[in-house]
């Protein structure tokens, strides 16, 4: 399942809540697109990015000291480690580009049906041999714990480098996004699911290795179970994940995301005008994640 990056696109226009303005949104889906991702919880799309592109952004990334020192990492819960660096808000570097251009944003909003804000990024930094593993987890089963009543999000997965099984490449459980909300705990630093369901799920439904050239793209929905090995490859994996809220579902009580803030959207063309300019590309603020996420701590002891 893929998209060529060169997609047809048609305008249409969404309305928001009573008193906003009308938004316009271009169609980047086929409607046999939209129904497969609502079949399986994911799509794939090949090449959404260019190879220049995508060459500025890992260039900007491993190159950017603000984004090693912010940096987090959490046990895995087998003694390894896994590191990312986060940030809330997109800004105006290239970072933000990636984040906020129309064939990203876009496209989440055509799949969820209504306008979105940013919700954050982070660039997951698994490196070669050293990377830990990811259990287990839905993203919907932490965010659930900063006060988002529906499971309205889709994560847009871009990988910076090749993902492969052999460096510890994503893997989702094809369809598990209709099972719901699965509980959760703490899984050495991390929240994973808990496994009786996803044994169970593993049983009936097919897990895919995720397998992509740099400058693909995973779109998938914040129920759909995923996880991924460590790394013990000489090579890098880095992805950078940009996570989407629906505008409706707006969180009911503050945390360390943001609630809804108007996202104002690029031009494709952004992602490179911004990435060659060495003075603006690396421009965002980063979040302390060890000291601000309290949403799988709060798992700890907790069967919810």
């Amino acid at each position: 399942m893929g998209v060529n990056k060169k997609l047809s696109r048609s305008a249409t226009t969404k309305q928001g809540p009573a008193g906003s303005k009308t938004r316009e949104t271009m169609a980047i889906f086929t409607s046999d697109q939209i129904e497969d991702f609502n079949r399986d919880g994911y799509l794939f799309v090949r090449g959404l990015f260019s190879e220049e592109e995508i060459g500025l952004l890992g260039e900007t990334a491993r190159n950017d000291h603000a984004m090693d020192q912010a940096s987090s990492t959490m046990d895995d819960g087998k003694g390894n480690d896994v590191r990312l660096s986060l940030w809330n808000h997109p800004g105006d570097g290239v970072y933000g580009m990636v984040s906020r251009c129309r064939r990203v944003v876009d496209g989440v909003e055509q799949i969820l049906g209504e306008e979105v804000y940013h919700y954050h990024s982070k660039m997951i930094l698994k490196d070669a041999k050293v990377g830990g593993a990811w259990a287990w987890h839905q993203d919907y089963g932490y965010w659930y714990q900063n006060g988002l009543l529906f499971p309205d999000l889709v994560s847009v997965m871009i990988a910076v480098d090749p993902a492969t099984k052999e460096n510890g490449c994503l893997q989702v459980l094809r369809g598990s996004h209709r099972m719901g909300r699965v509980n959760h705990t703490l899984s050495g630093e991390q929240a994973g699911a808990d496994m009786e369901h996803v044994d169970e799920a593993r049983k009936r439904l097919e897990t895919v290795h995720c397998e992509m050239a740099a400058g693909d793209a995973l779109f998938f929905h914040s129920n759909t179970l995923h996880c991924s090995a460590a790394n013990n490859s000489d090579h890098a994996r880095w992805a950078l994940i940009c996570c989407y809220n629906a505008r409706s579902n707006d969180p009911y009580k503050e945390s360390h995301h943001p609630g809804y803030t108007p996202l104002e959207k690029v031009e494709d063309e952004m992602v490179l005008t911004v990435g060659r300019d060495d003075a603006r590309r690396s421009s965002v603020a980063f979040a302390n994640l060890v000291e601000e996420d309290e949403s799988a701590k709060s798992l700890a002891g907790s069967d919810s």
